[in-house]
């Protein structure tokens, strides 16, 4: 452990990727793919080697816990660990390219989920593989929002962080006669384990690797008792907790396990909706209670307001067909019933950028009479789970924090002289916090405008570009399928390529601007920004 400790973060990350080589190949050999197997394996072989002979040339370099090291190591495990994937992966499809198996390997690491290849052509270990490497992206960031970007006051962290850097309650200071604990901390060893990376992500793993992969296993197991095979099981909840939606099938989530299966997906969705449920961010706690916890209350509101809205529609001149056409006063409650469940789920699935439709949501579309709400979904995904999860968007606490915000601001027009109240933590959410979350809301804007802008110059059609930059930059990849787009031939992925699905067929040059959107969507904007601040290139 303590030479780990002494190694480069984004090398123990090159190792545990290496390692992760082995289950698929032990699964293509288990399957009598022995080709694909042996790819694997002897992938993750080389790579482990690498790995130790970069660590031991790096292992006693020094290297200062300064901002920016933290930042390009994240910037680096986005960019250039996918490489390192995907060369099984490019080995396993000799048609595809390195380039298409990178870019595949990027969308899996940051949680996106598109995929430029058809479920149906892909061989299941390279299903597997994709899935392996969306969970560990979930597990990364999972670990390096409370490990690497805390730190920094980046992620969602400002939102709750003190404007002055301090705590703002007055307390009671100690007696002299009292041990002091500034000794303690100003040791050596504390200092290091307190400032270096590699420190702060070993200690967080250690916590969140257990209840993480925990949860992954109690879902494999619950959708293996409703019916659904290993392989389908196994990364539906992989998917689900790493809100990633890799699947090795296509179409609806529940379709078999039935609605009983998309419940547990849907119970196991909510951790993305706050960091309450996962150890660590104790910072980003608003409230003692779960049940007034803002980014929940915000996402079941976002989440019923939208559902009613779909099933309302109906009421207002819209077709009064069931899913199954047949009519009749109990199969109008039954296509009722059917209709709310596909909104609410269909909700709670964009809104933390996971992307799996219900087998209801066909139900739900005839419900409310319109043929594409997919810009409802859209909105969704743009707002995002909880902050330092593995959602995706502009965060939830944002959106609160600029929704009270303007409520304060509306307040004031009424009654000027009003005081606004609410403790602490409401005064910093309305003053500091939603400030900040202007600030990113507007480079996350900013950032779709140059994405389309990027995109359209290959002769993409507005709305294709449009949907497919939210996609990339929210890291909700089946976005790109729910909403009906006209279809790119200009590029190639290879035999198993699907470009009817709105990827593959895009030219290598916008899919390099979309991997680049996606990583942007990963790490954040204000992240990747403050590499070009000058204080943090300052020796």
């Amino acid at each position: 452990m303590r030479l780990l400790l002494r190694l480069p973060l984004i090398v123990i990350l090159g190792g545990v990727g290496a390692l992760a080589m082995v289950l698929p190949g032990l699964y293509a050999h288990a399957l009598d793919e022995h080709k694909t197997g042996s790819i694997f394996l002897g992938a993750a072989g080389i790579f482990v080697i690498l790995a130790a002979i970069v660590g031991l040339a790096t292992a006693d370099r020094p290297e200062g816990p300064r901002a920016r090291s933290v930042l390009l190591t994240m910037l680096g495990t986005m960019v250039l660990l996918p490489a390192m994937l995907a060369v099984p992966f490019a080995m396993a499809l000799p048609d595809t390219g390195f380039f298409n198996a990178w870019w595949e390997m990027i969308s899996c690491l940051t949680t996106t989920g598109a995929s430029l290849y058809s479920a149906d052509l892909l061989p299941a270990p390279l299903h597997l593989w994709r899935a392996i490497v969306g969970w560990l992206g979930g597990l990364f960031m999972l670990v390096a929002a409370i490990a690497l970007l805390a730190p920094l006051r980046v992620g969602g962290f400002e939102i709750m962080s003190s404007p002055y850097g301090r705590s703002e309650r007055f307390e009671r200071l100690p007696r002299s006669a009292e041990p002091s604990i500034l000794g303690q901390r100003s040791h050596p060893a504390f200092q290091t384990e307190l400032a270096d990376p590699v420190h702060r992500v070993m200690r967080a793993g250690r916590v969140v690797l257990p209840v993480y992969a925990g949860l992954t296993l109690l879902m494999w197991t619950l959708l293996l008792m409703l019916g659904e095979t290993g392989l389908v099981a196994l990364t539906r909840a992989m998917g689900t907790l790493s809100t990633s939606g890799i699947s090795p099938v296509a179409g609806p989530a529940g379709q078999g396990s039935g609605m009983a299966g998309e419940v547990v997906i849907f119970l196991f969705l909510i951790p993305a909706l706050s960091r309450r449920f996962w150890p660590g961010g104790g910072e980003l706690k608003a409230s003692e209670s779960w049940i007034e916890d803002p980014e929940l209350r915000m996402a079941a509101g976002v989440v019923l307001l939208v559902s009613a809205l779909l099933f309302a529609r109906h009421f207002a001149g819209a077709i009064g067909v069931s899913p199954t056409g047949a009519k009749g006063v109990l199969d109008t409650l039954d296509s009722a019933a059917s209709a709310a469940w596909g909104g609410i789920f269909n909700g709670l699935s964009y809104l933390t950028t996971t992307g799996w439709n219900s087998v209801e949501w066909q139900g739900a579309r005839n419900w409310s009479g319109l043929s594409s709400p997919g810009l409802m979904l859209a909105g969704l995904a743009m707002m995002g789970g909880g902050v330092a999860t593995t959602a995706g968007g502009v965060k939830l606490l944002r959106v609160y924090a600029l929704a009270r915000h303007s409520e304060r601001e509306l307040e004031r027009i009424v009654h000027p002289a009003s005081v606004g109240g609410g403790g602490l933590m409401a005064r910093r959410l309305r003053r500091e916090g939603a400030y900040l979350a202007f600030i990113f809301f507007m480079l996350f804007a900013s950032s779709i405008a140059v994405t389309v802008m990027l995109i359209s110059l290959q002769r993409i059609e507005f709305d294709s570009a449009t949907i497919l930059s939210i996609a990339a930059l929210t890291n909700t990849g089946p976005l790109a399928g729910a909403i009906p787009l006209t279809p790119t031939f200009q590029g190639s992925a290879g035999m198993a390529g699907a470009p009817w699905a709105g990827w593959a067929g895009l030219p290598a040059l916008t899919k390099a601007v979309l991997a680049g959107a996606m990583v942007v969507g990963r790490v954040e904007t204000l992240a990747i920004l403050a590499l070009v601040s000058p204080e943090y290139w300052r020796r």
